[in-house]
């Protein structure tokens, strides 16, 4: 029985506070019969989920969620929708909180203290016990269970206290430690909320509506509604509304969107226009081509996502750890407790008991991986390098030798003129003598006198013979330009030359410099010849040369390589290269624009410079060293943390003030990134 190809489905999720909570909603997901994979991403509040849909739907999935006591909204909620939520709650807690710890400190008036603290924990820390009670009933644990059970034991034991007469009460730990998480919530989100903001930029470009032109008059029409081969015009000022190609007009494109690169690029009649891109000046009217998804720029923003909801392998041992981490501080504090009780009285024992609950929430550890991928991701988006995920983002910094294909990559990919052996009239002759022929060398002759504004002439007669070159009378002479080697006859007479060459691209030898630099081995291959290729490479300074590989060459090559030991990244095309692309530990591929080549490599470069390879490389590291950097102090903190509040030697206060600094400075640390 043939099974249906598996399907992929997004959904947003709410509620969720630590990495214990996308853990559990995780392993839920992934024991519902039909899921192939399920991943959850704390910082994006994303599940993501492969599946049989022969076997399962998405709708059970959210069925599975929500059992947990997760919420799954039909819209994704905005980056950053519930940080005004949050602030009237931390202004509550903040505002209440201080004559509460004042009149705590001077051991006075504990039944206004009662009073005052009753709103903090019933109103500002209401999500914390609602999650929590959620928790409980699903058999789960996660931060907020900590943050309850430690302000619920202080509050209640304050509470007895009270009604009881007696003066020892901890209203100031419970108040003030809902105001601090609450402040530490706050930081997070706004800091999230810029993490996220390249998806939210890529979705800003894309205009609300498109001027179709219907029956000679241009006319508003929603961009959803444009259909492929309408018509649309686009004034100076305005963004191309979907992708398309120019019929008529001439306009400068910023394009930087795409590519990175912030030079407007001139686009005339037959030239491609992409959705998004802002006219800087002219007018044009286009055919659309590609709308909706089928656009480059939904497609980036399509891979962004993918990309901000990976996971790469090195937040394993984190997702581990925090699955378990819940239980294992829980028991902690229960033998804190205990032990304290043996030494100390009952509030002695509790205190402590509620600092090491409190200083082990493992925020930090749930958010130092995917907000680092966030924005490592979003930041490689504005630049035009389009990484497919944590995995592809944590193999590049792996990488020790780069195969570079030549031509498309290190060279233009096309002929040029690289040198005109006589004047200027030699080269507006020959031109005129190859403006109708269709051979790669005629056409850049034609380009090269049209880059020095060479008026070109009508051929009176034009012949053109397979492998031998044309011959043309213009203005009464006879040209003949011979192949392979351009040579320039007039009335049977040499006139001189004109070399041709697919020269390499200006920041070539510059992007293998870098490279070198980064302690990468370099090499180069190509289906050229030796000699050719050899001279390619002096000029790009490159050591290491393949020469004469066919698409299975290539692959060889690659495969020689890593039998080695290298980790191999090779950039191609990803046309006739996709072979190795898919072969290379890491491949990237240089986009063309139209195709963004998301199948053939891990990594895209929407800008065709071969500057791209070693910045992808370098963002890779750069990535990764925050990764590491964040994971290192989240698990120092606990690690450090829960013995030095099981000592008694830290308050709850201090301990919930440590516990929000720490998920503020992994988010504060990965946001270095932009």
């Amino acid at each position: 029985m043939k099974t249906a190809a598996p399907e992929r489905v997004d959904l947003p999720v709410t509620g969720m506070t630590c990495a214990a909570c996308a853990r559990t909603i995780e392993r839920t997901l992934g024991k519902t019969p039909g899921v192939e994979r399920a991943s959850v991403n704390l910082a994006t509040a994303t599940a993501t989920v492969e599946y049989d849909p022969a076997r399962v739907r998405p709708g059970d999935f959210v069925g599975a969620i929500e059992g947990l006591g997760y919420g799954v909204p039909q819209e994704a909620p905005k980056q950053g929708s519930e940080e005004p939520a949050l602030l009237r709650r931390l202004v509550v807690a903040v505002a209440l909180a201080i004559p509460v710890m004042a009149l705590g400190m001077a051991h006075r008036l504990p039944w206004v203290q009662l009073v005052l603290t009753v709103p903090v924990i019933f109103y500002a820390g209401a999500p914390f016990y609602v999650a929590a009670w959620k928790a409980i009933i699903h058999r789960s644990a996660n931060m907020n269970t900590l943050i309850s059970l430690g302000t619920g034991a202080a509050f209640l034991y304050s509470l007895v206290q009270t009604v009881g007469g007696h003066h020892d009460v901890y209203y100031e730990a419970a108040a003030v430690i809902v105001a601090l998480i609450l402040l530490g919530r706050t930081l997070e989100a706004r800091a999230r909320g810029r993490a996220s903001e390249a998806i939210r930029r890529l979705i800003d470009l894309q205009p609300r509506v498109a001027r179709v032109v219907r029956d000679g008059q241009e006319i508003e029409t929603p961009v959803e509604q444009v259909r492929a081969g309408d018509v649309i015009a686009v004034r100076p000022g305005e963004r191309i509304p979907v992708d398309g190609v120019i019929r008529d007009g001439e306009a400068a494109l910023d394009e930087s969107m795409l590519t990175g690169e912030s030079l407007p690029v001139d686009k005339h009649a037959g030239d491609p226009v992409y959705g998004g891109t802002l006219n800087r000046s002219g007018a044009i009217r286009f055919a659309a081509t590609k709308v909706g998804r089928g656009a480059v720029l939904q497609q980036m923003i399509e891979l962004v996502k993918q990309a901000q909801g990976s996971r790469a392998p090195v937040a394993r041992l984190a997702d581990v750890v925090s699955g378990y981490f819940t239980v294992g501080v829980l028991i902690a504090a229960a033998i804190t407790f205990g032990v304290w009780l043996f030494f100390a009285p009952f509030a002695t024992a509790m205190v402590n008991a509620v600092a090491v609950l409190i200083i082990a929430c493992p925020c930090a550890l749930g958010l130092a991986t995917p907000v680092a991928i966030m924005v490592g991701t979003g930041r490689g988006a504005e630049r035009g390098i389009l990484i497919k995920g944590g995995e592809a983002l944590e193999m590049a910094h792996r990488i020790d030798t780069v195969i570079l294909d030549k031509t498309g990559t290190i060279t233009q990919g096309r002929p040029q003129v690289v040198r005109v052996n006589g004047d200027d009239e030699l080269l507006r002759l020959a031109a005129s003598a190859e403006r109708h022929s269709e051979h790669p060398l005629g056409k850049a002759i034609v380009e090269a006198a049209r880059e020095r504004g060479l008026a070109m002439e009508e051929p009176e007669r034009w012949t053109s013979e397979t492998g031998m070159g044309v011959r043309a009378r213009i203005g009464g002479r006879e040209i003949a330009i011979g192949r392979p080697g351009v040579t320039v006859t007039i009335d049977g007479l040499v006139a001189g030359s004109i070399e041709i060459a697919d020269a390499i691209k200006p920041e070539a030898a510059e992007a293998v410099r870098r490279l070198r630099a980064m302690g990468l081995e370099v090499w180069m291959i190509t289906g050229d010849r030796q000699e050719t290729a050899e001279a390619i490479a002096r000029e790009a300074a490159i050591d290491h040369v393949v020469a004469g590989a066919l698409p299975q060459g290539k692959v060889d090559a690659v495969k020689q390589l890593q039998a080695s030991g290298k980790r191999v990244a090779f950039a191609g095309d990803g046309v006739n290269d996709a072979p190795a692309l898919a072969q290379a530990d890491l491949g990237i591929a240089m986009a063309s624009g139209t195709d963004i080549a998301m199948e053939a490599g891990d990594i895209t470069l929407m800008r065709s410079t071969l500057s791209g390879v070693p910045e992808s490389i370098e963002l890779s590291r750069r990535t990764m060293r925050i990764i590491r950097q964040n994971l290192f102090w989240a698990f120092a903190y606990n690690t450090v943390g829960i013995p030095i509040a099981a000592l008694g030697l830290l308050s709850p206060m201090l301990a919930s003030a440590a516990m929000a600094l720490s998920s503020v400075t992994v988010v504060t640390n990965s946001l270095r990134l932009k």
